[in-house]
């Protein structure tokens, strides 16, 4: 059931409860079944009960893909603890199956002895043609291997709700509460979130209101009447550092970042930003709050988006857009036009799978060397990444503060699993945050009265001049231009200093970004290299692979261009480097080529994160090559 039972809590007149320490849970059913919901749902119950928890939704990039087919399936996995975790778990020890296709999907990734739920209602003839079998498998003995209990869902959510005068069409749209319901029960979770939920987003809607809550209290009296289960599971809360807590995903956490990071420069907020899966859920966040004075927009495209964040740019703004990775292709103008200009212009890149629409709802890490390289001429650009859901939003507000301290655009990069993931995020206080206050340009600067808007500090920094600004007026534009007047140049010996000024700037930004840290045993000759979202895996891989007795270390990269000033030294200290990545080895190349260092590439392209389990055998597999 999980990974560890321990004591048996006999609470009459209710079943024994026995003491868990982590569960893996995923539901799975068609796209219209309301998995995602029921995931979320769960998670809010975990996460008010105080359990530490990783989540992990997937769902396919189809609308509405046929009913009961294996494409269209979609499944949310929720791992909760009474300990510190990092990932969504590497395997369900519980799958709740809602029709024939979401069990043939899942059933492979479960271990020998795991417990699956199924909707039996659901395994009729079409519904398991349609999902490839030939015969039944809550017939035929192939689950033979598993605790299976069939629960007859559907008809039981239909009966519970027509005393609330609901059709059985309607009634069988809540039948994810019902399944909802029995989970609650038997992992002892609060049912009182979703209730008060429940009425607050259909309220209006009384009938689909009232068959929520029948549904849900039918699969949670099941569970408690009808004798199918010996018992029933706890979780207990775990041991968090103190402070208020909330579940949050990595798209909500950029937003709210963007938002802050816009309090602590002292200047408003605009986004411009086309919709595009997985970052639309950025734009919708920020749009709910004006009071904070962001300002949003959707762009008819992702070029307009993007002229338009840097058209504010040049107004003052924290100008932000949003997109994942065939918008970051159509901004690539923009931003070498940014670059151009000096002007700071924050891109947010949810990756996802690709080339082209590739996989829109999987998640990757192969738009690094695009950040990196993706623009035609010499335009470097600050790359900083986030590393867990929470993360987005000190990440994002690092990148923020890089952008108009050193008047550069900056992308930040995140993927669909921490744009869509989430996990218990501690609210911070907000005098923890040092301001980053902008200064704009108010008086001349040139040596005859005029504004030299290439004039550049000792970071190599250029002044930030508003338009209308009397006496500041300055030529802008795509165009080279002159080193400190700003004027067209196409002298040669010009282009080539002002490429590599530019270059510098951005080099100098490593003086204001922190040292590298290495996380793990001090004596370890294997070093494990990530960036990104594979930092969970990471972690938990690494701590199995200790319990076998490899010794290794970590270095999780938040600044990816300009790397930390400390890299080279940390790397020249390990035998062996190992790096992680969601493509064919994106980081291992940039550090071969910038440190000589022979990193070697794990490499996973599945649309789904690492497993704890696929990082540990990595490593003890380098283990037993050395001498």
């Amino acid at each position: 059931m999980a990974n560890d039972t321990t004591a048996v809590d006999e609470r009459p007149p209710g079943r024994p409860v026995r003491r868990l320490e982590n569960v893996v849970v995923r539901f799975a059913g068609d796209s219209g079944d309301g998995m995602q919901l029921t995931g979320d749902r769960f998670t809010l119950a975990s996460a008010v009960f105080g359990n530490d928890l990783v989540t992990f939704p997937n769902f396919p990039a189809e609308i509405r893909a046929p009913a009961g087919t294996l494409a269209g399936v979609s499944s949310f996995q929720v791992h909760f603890s009474d300990y510190d975790i990092h990932t969504p778990g590497d395997a369900p020890n519980v799958l709740v199956a809602m029709n024939p296709a979401a069990l043939r999907a899942n059933i492979d990734d479960l271990a020998p002895g795991s417990t699956v739920i199924v909707n039996s209602d659901a395994f009729e003839e079409r519904n398991l043609h349609k999902a490839g079998y030939e015969t039944n498998p809550l017939e035929d003995g192939s689950l033979e291997a598993y605790q299976v209990y069939p629960v007859p869902m559907t008809s039981l959510t239909v009966e519970v709700a027509k005393d609330v005068g609901a059709k059985p069409r309607e009634a069988e749209r809540s039948k994810n509460f019902f399944a909802l319901g029995l989970v609650s029960w038997m992992y002892s979770r609060p049912i009182e979130p979703t209730v008060a939920w429940n009425e607050e987003k259909f309220g209006k809607n009384r009938t689909v209101a009232e068959s929520n809550l029948a549904a849900l209290k039918a699969g949670w009296n099941f569970g408690e009447t009808a004798e199918v289960f010996a018992a029933r599971f706890e979780v207990e809360p775990a041991h968090l550092a103190a402070g208020e807590y909330r579940s949050i995903n990595g798209n909500t956490a950029t937003a709210y970042g963007i938002i802050t990071a816009g309090q602590l420069a002292g200047i408003p907020v605009f986004l411009a930003s086309y919709p595009i899966t997985p970052a639309s859920d950025i734009l919708h966040e920020l749009a709910r709050h004006k009071n904070f004075g962001v300002r949003t927009m959707q762009a008819e495209d992702e070029i307009a988006a993007a002229g338009a964040a840097l058209g504010a740019a040049f107004g003052g703004h924290l100008a932000v857009t949003t997109t994942s990775g065939p918008g970051l292709d159509l901004k690539s103008e923009t931003l070498g036009l940014a670059v151009q200009l000096e002007m700071p212009l924050l891109v947010v890149d949810v990756q996802r799978g690709g080339p082209s629409t590739g996989l829109p709802t999987k998640t990757e890490q192969a738009d690094l060397l695009a950040a990196m390289f993706g623009r035609h001429g010499e335009s470097p650009i600050p790359v900083v990444a986030a590393r867990t859901p929470g993360d987005c939003f000190s990440a994002v507000i690092e990148a923020a503060r890089i952008a108009v301290e050193h008047m550069t655009p900056v992308i930040f990069l995140t993927d669909g699993y921490l744009a869509n993931g989430s996990e218990p995020w501690m609210i911070p206080d907000p005098e923890e945050f040092e301001p980053f206050p902008v200064s704009f340009a108010t008086e001349p600067n040139g040596p005859d009265g005029s504004f030299l808007p290439y004039l550049r500090d000792d970071r190599l920094v250029r002044p930030w001049g508003l338009p209308g600004t009397a006496g500041l007026e300055h030529r802008i534009g795509g165009l080279e231009h002159e080193d400190v007047t700003g004027n067209v140049s196409y002298v040669p010996e010009n282009h080539d200093y002002m490429i590599r000024i530019r270059a510098a700037k951005i080099e100098r930004i490593a003086d204001d970004i922190p040292l590298v840290e290495v996380e793990g045993d001090p004596d370890a000759d294997i070093l494990v290299v990530g960036w990104g979202s594979t930092y969970g895996a990471i972690k938990a891989g690494l701590t199995q692979a200790r319990e076998e007795g490899v010794q290794s270390a970590q270095v999780h990269l938040r600044h990816l261009n300009p790397f930390p000033s400390n890299l080279a030294e940390v790397l020249e200290r390990y035998e062996v480097v190992l790096v992680p990545e969601m493509n064919t080895g994106q980081l291992a190349s940039l550090l071969r080529s910038r440190f000589l260092v022979d990193a070697r590439t794990l490499s996973k392209m599945q649309g789904v994160p690492f497993t704890a389990g696929e990082i540990a055998s990595e490593v003890e597999k380098l283990a037993k090559e050395r001498p």
